[in-house]
């Protein structure tokens, strides 16, 4: 189909996730549509700032993230969402794009589904095409499976498959959920797909698939009853069995750090002290604490301490927004 090219320049903010009941591993990697069900909050102490122009008569995008040209796998990302969407628009005009995340350094932080659904966001509204939710998560997946719920916002679930279709769906939003959250960033320079490439090599692998559906009926019922404390208690059950299955596939991956581990023991420190703490992790070495408002401070201060590490303390936020400010 033809649309009307506008040739606009948009700005998206997107926020990061990070995962409550995990993901892990991609039935149809090609579509990135996973095994199964997985729930997740977004950051909105993490964004994602991302700038979209159209471009007439340029053959090759310009794409930068932050301040570096994407190469390999990183760019073909990209491309695969702004192909699908030149596709759809039945226009060859080129895109110019800059992407910037709000922390340099940390992985496991959920910035590529941040990334991606303000990539998708601002590349929709600059070439001017009217795509529903689902069709446009469906986009964005190719590049990200999770940025199928930086799109949904607040607490998301992510159904594998629902009526023939892979989506996120808000559960709640931000202001339903008295979840704090203690982000504590760690570097590592490891690819994730990789990781998800040997997943079924564990021998654990079908033990958790099994289990899952009962965790994520338990994991809802958390979110709608504002349960923070279990909320946190099976987010950290699911990062151990989750890092379980990764270190026992076939190359045996090991994605915590010594700091991850130190960090761990703090938090366990402060819960034997009666402060409600539980760390979470995804695929990385980065640590997300899951708390109450009221002890986040406490918690941040501790850690940077303690450890000296730096920490950033998030409320749940909610969808991509536009924005006027544009990083060119």
């Amino acid at each position: 189909m033809l649309w009307n090219l506008t040739l606009s320049k948009v700005t998206v903010v997107s926020h990061p996730i990070q995962g409550l009941v995990k993901y892990h591993g991609l039935r149809e990697p090609a579509k990135r549509i996973p095994f199964h069900d997985s729930i997740s909050v977004c950051i909105e102490g993490l964004s994602t700032r991302t700038t979209v122009e159209v471009v007439e008569d340029v053959v090759r995008d310009s794409i930068r993230i932050n301040g570096s040209v994407p190469k390999g796998m990183e760019r073909r990302r990209v491309e695969l969402v702004l192909n699908r969407l030149r596709e759809i628009a039945g226009i060859r005009c080129g895109f110019r794009v800059s992407s910037q995340n709000s922390v340099a350094e940390g992985k496991g932080l959920g910035f590529s589904s941040s990334g991606f659904s303000a990539l998708g966001l601002a590349a929709v509204e600059a070439l001017g095409l009217k795509l529903d939710s689902i069709s446009l998560q469906e986009i964005v997946r190719l590049g990200s499976g999770s940025a199928t719920r930086s799109l949904a916002g607040g607490f998301a679930i992510w159904y594998a498959n629902r009526n023939g279709k892979s989506y996120a769906e808000m559960l709640a939003s931000p202001e339903d959920v008295h979840l704090t959250m203690v982000v504590v960033p760690l570097a590592d320079r490891m690819i994730t797909d990789s990781i998800h490439k040997e997943i079924t090599t564990s021998p654990f692998f079908r033990a958790r698939l099994k289990a899952l559906p009962k965790i994520i009926e338990s994991m809802k019922k958390a979110i709608l009853n504002d349960d923070v404390s279990r909320i946190g208690r099976l987010a950290e059950q699911d990062s151990l069995s989750l890092h379980a299955v990764t270190m026992t596939t076939k190359k045996g991956w090991i994605l915590m750090k010594p700091k991850t581990i130190q960090v761990i023991k703090e938090v366990k420190k402060l819960r034997s002290k009666g402060i409600n703490a539980w760390f979470s992790l995804d695929t990385g070495p980065s640590v997300f604490i899951n708390t109450h408002p009221e002890n986040a401070v406490e918690i941040s201060k501790h850690i940077e301490t303690a450890l000296g590490l730096k920490t950033v303390i998030s409320d749940a936020g909610g969808p991509p927004q536009f924005s006027n400010d544009h990083l060119f």
